[in-house]
């Protein structure tokens, strides 16, 4: 082998940087464990101090690395995600409502064709795959071809790209980029609302070409607090803000009055502390006007106060340490409200940390009493960076209206984009002819004072004013990147268009699922790993081992690079790991098979190696590619657990290619240079005549072959027929489903009617999960209702339904949800992902072979595979084995598509191989030849794979019991038809009767 060093070389720095990556997950669980210890009392963790424990170390270093310091925070950026199914959590798909964005756009236009023209497209959207606005224009023309929409949707605001006689085509480009810009602003506030929302590693996306967002919050307990942060509407406000000598008195007598209901006696000294807090800084940046150009520069960070805060806290602190502790303490119990916050003329500080114990006392009933009516207070969106990383949040106290209002809010605001002025990126923004005059007034009656701007009920910038703005028109500069002013014009944009959402598609794992699901996982992974050790060893002796270590090393890179990227290991990702297993020993196969052809041949030792490899090649790469080209396809029409199983797969196949055609040549021909060869060897005495010189007549049999497989697929497909069906999941019908635990066995059949009655007669399927304990339910009641309340009526009625079984602790451990437009869609995109995988594979195999009749013959091969699928999955249910068709079963049925082409591809290839070198040789010899010579490879690695997915079947929990058998019938079905089906049918559609004389 050439370029070893470049091996070698490439090789460490792939496990050097798997190493490096998965170290940061070994740091971040032990940070963990010593937080389950710190907050364990008599065998129970005490969930508030552990988070306090993980809290207090978030911003400090937690792991050395050759002398590189890495704090909690950034250790867990790094570590190696888990997804919601193996840690529990909440996923969530919003859709933007179109429907209400273009109510909007038309400032709710009554007219009566635009308004039937909404409802028609919103019922024609439940049955299509079509966007929405598509839908709207052709129901609007077909209602009235004369109409134009110009008129529904012409005002001042858009004059500028719209006028009386713009076209209809014209409008709805308008129209479809102020939705695109409506979504992209609907990301940023979704997004900002999950980062103060504190979760931690949440995944947000934007689902292009749709108006939906997939939000996964791992670790989330609260659904319905999640459903009203995710559902609110962005609102943004322009507050005056008080000055300190205005609010100072308040908060002092407020601090009075808690030390004093804490039954404090003593004389506080409030006033020498305060005084002590308070400092003058002049360093502000003021709001002025230039001519056309109007400017509100944001506030410098008021540097001198804080440190000046961060100092009375760490005397505070220290004190506490000595034995003059008793000055301190009472320092504190007489000041409880400024020993948490820290004054300054400019503003005033809290410690992150500190903020539930302020929030308590500004909110207290003392607060309610105190405070004036016109006052409340908020929080600057981003927190500022103290010494020793400790972050400060400034806290402001804001003037309302006598309807405890803000005095100019966002839909004044026309339009707001990120610009350059000076070198530095800014927002400029613009208010429509109400708001300009209410702006002017504002800042008129506040020259010298500040003017908060609040978006969700957090200060993005808090300038004070010069002198008027006459024009509504503003520039917020600061200290900002590109991207934060871009992010920050989005916000306010909100204002001016809000751009209400819906949940489509939501589920909900609780935390003892997740750890169920890890220990299946890893010991469904562990028992396969081992099996194949032993497997390969005994079949090929010390050479197997050469492709054990390459499988470990493939494994350790796998979730070296799923950490490296980011990416999430979900339960079908450890599945698509224990898959890769089985399939990355494909390549090690094919590759020793043809060196033990090589050596049969008569050649040595070192040429078989050489010439194996070498004549391996094409086999393996064309194997992995159809394979790796399903991933994409996957990839690109699953979600959420689906893409992590693809991703794993992808990635899979990337390492095993690697690990199987360079580490294990290293080591073979390492092992070359020793001992005259002897300890190298690639069978034993038990693979050493097994299945050598086979003989089977695979063209003499295809009839019978054909009557099988058609047989058993009429079979089967009857069955679905009789049953009504395959039994979709919740992914293809809508609806709800909720996995539900009890104390004691229960009963599916008997729970089934009131079940029924609770849903008002709505579809309900029950049915038992896992063990007698678990029930899965699956309704569709309420599933066009997107209201707020629908989630909560829909779970009221379920516990109803199980009322009889109230003694037995009826615990929700997962729910989902699935609107009837996602659910058509989920299920349209499968269909087309099926017939994609087909598609894609006649072209690729058409390419490579350089003949349509491979090309036709591996895809009906594939299509047989699938009906394989289905028709088994009817015969088990003649039975009364039902397994869900959902989108994991979907993936299931592709991965089939792209081991049964990894089969027959190898058989192809021996077959192009034997034309080039004898161009006109007997067809149906040629075919029998390429089925024997490759027949152990063949079974090796069917027994291999085979070993894996029944393993997942027995061990990997009822999640994957349904995907698990599809892959078992693929498995078995799909090395089956690579022999029966796929390479008969090349010498059915070949016209040249030489190659098929003798048949």
């Amino acid at each position: 082998m050439q370029n070893k060093t470049t091996v070698i070389v490439v090789s460490l720095i792939l496990i050097l940087m798997s190493a490096y990556y998965l170290s940061f997950t070994f740091v971040s669980r032990g940070v963990v464990k010593d937080a389950n210890e710190h907050a364990t009392v008599n065998g129970v963790i005490d969930n508030s101090k552990k988070q306090a424990y993980l809290d207090s170390v978030w911003k400090k270093p937690v792991f050395n690395l050759v002398g590189m310091e890495f704090t909690y925070k950034e250790v867990k950026e790094t570590e190696l995600n888990l997804g919601l199914d193996l840690q529990g959590g909440m996923s969530v798909m919003l859709e933007v409502s179109t429907v209400e964005l273009l109510k909007i756009l038309s400032g709710n236009n009554p007219d009566p064709t635009f308004q039937k023209a909404l409802t028609e497209a919103l019922n024609a959207q439940k049955n299509s795959t079509e966007d929405y606005l598509v839908l709207f224009e052709k129901s609007f023309e077909q209602l009235d071809p004369q109409a134009r929409l110009s008129i529904i949707f012409q005002n001042a605001s858009n004059k500028e790209y719209i006028n009386y006689n713009s076209t209809n085509a014209q409008v709805i480009k308008y129209l479809m980029k102020e939705i695109q810009s409506s979504i992209d602003i609907a990301f940023e506030v979704i997004k900002t609302r999950i980062d103060k929302f504190g979760v931690s590693q949440p995944n947000i996306q934007k689902i292009e070409g749709t108006s939906r967002i997939y939000i996964e919050l791992p670790g989330v307990d609260n659904p319905e607090r999640v459903r009203k942060l995710l559902q609110g509407t962005a609102k943004l406000e322009f507050f005056e803000v008080w000055e300190p000598k205005e609010f100072v008195p308040v908060l002092k007598q407020l601090n009075t009055s808690i030390a004093e209901k804490n039954k404090l006696t003593e004389k506080t000294t409030e006033d020498t502390l305060f005084n002590s807090l308070v400092k003058k800084d002049t360093t502000e940046k003021d709001l002025s006007v230039s001519n056309q150009k109007d400017t509100i520069s944001k506030a410098e960070k008021d540097s001198a106060g804080l440190k000046n805060f961060e100092k009375q806290l760490s005397q505070s602190s220290d004190t506490v340490k000595d034995t003059t502790a008793t000055d301190s303490l009472t320092q504190s119990k007489n000041n409880p409200l400024f020993m948490v916050l820290g004054v300054t003329e400019n503003g005033s500080f809290v410690a992150v940390n500190d903020t539930a114990k302020l929030n308590k006392m500004l909110t207290g009933d003392d607060a309610k009493n105190i405070f004036p009516p016109n006052m409340k207070f908020a929080y600057e969106v981003k927190p500022v960076e103290g010494t020793n990383k400790a972050e400060f949040l400034n806290i402001h106290f804001l003037k309302t209206t006598r309807e405890k209002k803000a005095p100019l809010t966002g839909e004044v605001i026309t339009d707001a984009t990120q610009d350059i002025d000076a070198a530095k990126p800014i927002v400029s923004m613009q208010m429509n002819k109400v708001g300009a005059k209410k702006w002017k007034r504002l800042t008129e009656d506040n020259v010298g004072r500040k003017i908060a701007i609040i978006l969700d009920g957090y200060i993005y910038s808090a300038p004070r004013v010069q002198s008027p703005i006459p024009n509504g028109r503003s520039q917020i500069s600061g200290n900002f990147t590109i991207e934060e002013a871009q992010d920050l014009a989005n916000v306010l944009k909100a204002g001016k268009l809000p751009a209400p959402t819906h949940i489509i598609e939501e589920a909900v794992v609780g935390p003892t699922l997740g750890s169920e699901s890890i220990s299946a996982g890893l010991w469904s992974f562990l028992l396969a790993f081992f099996l194949i050790i032993i497997y390969m060893i005994l079949y090929y002796n010390i050479s197997g081992g050469f492709a054990d270590f390459s499988l470990l090393l493939n494994v350790f890179m796998i979730l070296g690079v799923l950490s490296q990227f980011g990416a999430a290991l979900t339960l079908p990702g450890i599945a698509g790991i224990v898959l890769t297993l089985g399939m990355a020993v494909d390549a090690n196969v094919i590759i020793y098979e043809r060196i033990r052809e090589e050596m049969r041949h008569g050649k040595n030792m070192a040429s078989s190696v050489r010439d194996g490899f070498s004549r391996a090649y094409s086999a393996i790469i064309d194997g992995n590619a159809t394979t790796f080209l399903i991933g994409i396809i996957l990839y690109a029409t699953g979600s959420g657990p689906i893409k992590g199983f693809a991703v794993t797969l992808m990635i899979g196949i990337l390492t095993s290619l690697f690990t199987a055609i360079f580490v294990s040549r290293f080591f073979i021909e390492w092992f070359l240079k020793f001992e005259n060869n002897k300890i190298l060897q690639f069978d034993t005495f038990i693979s050493k005549n097994l299945m050598l010189n086979t003989k089977f007549d695979v063209i003499g049999k295809r009839k019978w072959a054909y009557i099988f497989s058609g047989s058993l697929i009429l079979f089967g497909l009857t069955a679905v027929w009789m049953e009504g069906g395959l039994k979709s999941g919740v992914d293809f019908l809508g609806g709800r489903s909720y996995l539900v635990a009890f104390d004691k066995d229960v009963s599916a059949a008997e729970i089934r009617q009131p079940l029924r009655a609770a849903f008002q007669g709505t579809g309900c399927e029950v049915k038992t999960y896992n063990n007698n304990k678990q029930l899965k339910i699956i309704t569709t009641y309420l599933v066009d209702d997107n209201s707020e309340s629908a989630d909560k009526k829909v779970e009221t009625a379920l516990m109803n339904g199980l009322g009889q079984y109230a003694g037995f602790n009826p615990q929700i451990l997962e729910t989902q949800k699935v609107g009837s437009t996602i659910a058509d869609d989920i299920s349209s995109s499968s269909k087309y992902a099926t017939v994609l995988s087909l598609l894609v594979i006649f072209i690729y195999i058409l390419i490579r072979f350089h003949k349509w009749q491979f090309g036709f013959g591996a895809t009906i091969a594939l299509f047989h595979d699938v009906l394989m699928v289905f028709a088994c999955f009817g015969i088990v249910g003649l039975f009364g084995t039902f397994y869900e068709v959902d989108q994991a079963f979907v993936a299931a049925v592709l991965t089939v598509i792209g081991y049964s082409i990894n089969d027959t591809v190898i058989i192809f290839d021996r077959i192009r191989e034997h034309l080039q070198e004898h161009p006109r040789a007997n067809l149906a010899d040629t075919i029998n030849e390429a089925v024997n010579r490759t027949f152990s490879r063949t079974i090796n690695t069917a027994l291999t794979t085979l070993i894996v997915v029944v393993i997942l079947y027995l061990m990997g929990g009822e999640v994957l019991k349904g995907f698990s058998f599809a892959l078992i019938i693929g498995v078995v079905f799909g090395t089956y038809s690579s022999l029966f089906i796929a390479t008969p049918l090349l010498l059915e559609t070949t016209k040249n009767k030489l190659m098929k004389q003798g048949q």
